[in-house]
């Protein structure tokens, strides 16, 4: 603790940190009714850095191979030591992250706090939910079981309902006529990079419009 005390002191006395975190964290002025509904979006915001750490210690075990998927996720639960409960909240927290979003959503409307000047941060929120929805959606198919490749072919077939172009996007999205390796590879790549990398964007967009506007009640 003294040489964390000390790194941290050393970086205070040159980039004034307390402040900072004064300001932001610690001291924040905030609605005096603000009450435990408003944090479903930060808890929404802790599930998918929990998400994220889980993924990774999983990609150092999980192979996207549709011959080696179910084997890699088995090993993972049955060999590594602890893998089995990071599997397993990595998957619960998909769920979660989803439900946290959609209280936070349904707050948002039943405040009203949609209204001017905060109408994009409704627009950004409905990306970021649409963006946590794919995200799991994706991560359905990577374990390669019988049950995912059907979720996944139900789930693919549901774009075809769109005129003129839902054959294609159902073609895009498998990548080729069926469910195959090659829609394995796609989807964990939309899983690992692509998907989060969008969430981590309109994240940011998000915060940062709430910092210039703020909350909707007086401080």
């Amino acid at each position: 603790m003294r040489v964390l005390r000390s790194i941290y002191q050393g970086l205070d006395d040159r980039y004034q940190l307390t402040p900072l975190i004064e300001k932001n964290v610690t001291r924040k002025w905030v609605p005096r009714t603000l009450g435990w509904s408003a944090c479903f979006g930060g808890l929404a915001l802790l599930v998918f850095l929990i998400q994220v750490f889980t993924g990774i210690l999983l990609l150092i075990y999980y192979k996207p191979d549709p011959g080696r998927a179910w084997d890699s996720v088995t090993f993972i639960k049955s060999n590594v030591p602890m893998g089995w409960l990071i599997q397993r909240v990595h998957v619960v927290g998909a769920n979660v992250m989803i439900a946290l979003v959609l209280m936070h959503m349904a707050r948002i409307a039943y405040f009203k706090i949609y209204r001017s000047p905060r109408e994009l941060h409704w627009v950004s929120g409905v990306v970021l939910l649409s963006l946590t929805v794919f995200l799991a959606f994706t991560g359905y198919l990577l374990p390669w079981t019988n049950l995912s490749y059907w979720g996944a072919s139900v789930g693919t077939e549901i774009p075809g309902a769109i005129p003129f172009v839902g054959e294609h996007v159902v073609t895009w999205a498998r990548r080729g006529p069926g469910i195959s390796g090659e829609t394995l590879g796609f989807f964990f790549a939309m899983h690992i990079w692509v998907l989060p990398a969008g969430l981590v964007i309109f994240m940011a967009m998000h915060f940062a419009m709430i910092r210039r506007t703020g909350i909707s009640r007086p401080l």
